[in-house]
């Protein structure tokens, strides 16, 4: 069956005549990804607005499932900022070198890869090259995770995939095409200097590194600076900022006392939702989890997809 762009309802944002393509989806695995989630959060996206910011951009579960007219889209992972701009830019270049590396895909070649940013030498890589390098890692790692330790060095170990595929070409394609035909900006650096040009009826998407639900589930590998307590408190007071900008603004977080606490103010109604995970190293902890979705108590709208 031919896969094409296809009309949908549109997103509040988006211009009549924009087609939404059901295969502009995630490219990577993600912890912490809202796929499973978008069906919930659909319920909470503002009926009208300007702009969308997404700071922490990730996969990109929510971007890709509202394809909104005009966005700006961060992360402060290097690598990741890195495969947005090389998708956008440099597809085929891009697909080539992922075909070589699933081909040659092996413990031994993919701990040859990890092993790069071991070196002075990685700097020197292409664009492209640190892209394929990411995916092909993502791929095949254990379990889809995205972990660095204290020297910024991917860690995590082989996951001996059967027959992987590296990247679906009609997927990159489907991207690019997303990327360079909707008014999308890439960043990467910090989320509040992301937000910084969010002006009033913007959407601003708050899906941070969660904070910890118990002393051992903290997940703190993700970036080398981590995202503590005086981060997760720094969003806040970004949050507040934006509200009396006249801002839209969604955050996902952990169903944890702590951000109960945080987001406890009357400008914001917190709402307990059950999510599913399936990236956890321990077996016995994937599944259904509560979480939270705290906005800024604008008027929302179901949208349906």
């Amino acid at each position: 069956m031919e896969r094409r762009a296809v009309e949908k309802p549109l997103d509040p944002q988006r211009r009549k005549g924009d087609k939404y393509n059901l295969l502009v989806q995630p490219f990577l695995k993600w912890a912490g990804g809202k796929r499973q989630l978008m069906p919930v959060i659909k319920k909470y996206i503002p009926q009208k607005y300007t702009q969308y910011y997404e700071p922490f951009v990730g996969a990109g579960a929510v971007l890709f499932s509202l394809q909104p007219a005009k966005t700006v889209i961060n992360d402060t992972n290097k690598e990741l900022m890195n495969c947005y701009n090389v998708i956008r830019d440099n597809p085929e270049g891009l697909l080539e070198l992922c075909k070589e590396h699933e081909k040659k895909n092996s413990k031994d070649y993919y701990y040859t890869l990890r092993s790069q940013d071991r070196h002075s030498t990685f700097k020197t890589l292409s664009s492209v090259k640190r892209a394929a390098r990411l995916i092909y890692l993502n791929k095949t790692c254990f379990n889809g995770l995205f972990r660095v330790n204290s020297k910024g060095q991917f860690n995590v170990p082989y996951g001996n995939p059967i027959n992987p595929l590296i990247a679906d070409p009609v997927v990159i394609k489907a991207v690019s095409n997303f990327l360079n035909q909707r008014s999308v900006r890439i960043c990467e650096g910090d989320f509040a200097d992301s937000v910084s040009t969010a002006k009033k009826g913007a959407f601003v998407y708050f899906d941070p590194p969660y904070h910890p639900i118990s002393d051992t589930s903290s997940f703190t590998g993700y970036s080398i600076n981590g995202f503590g307590e005086r981060e997760q408190e720094r969003l806040k007071l970004v949050c507040d900022k934006l509200s009396d900008r006249g801002c839209h603004v969604l955050v996902s977080n952990s169903n944890a006392p702590f951000i109960h606490e945080l987001y406890s103010d009357s400008r914001y109604e917190i709402v307990e939702i059950r999510a599913s995970r399936a990236i956890n190293a321990v077996g016995s902890k994937r599944g259904k989890i509560q979480e939270l979705l705290i906005h800024n108590k604008y008027e929302c709208k179901t949208i349906e997809k």
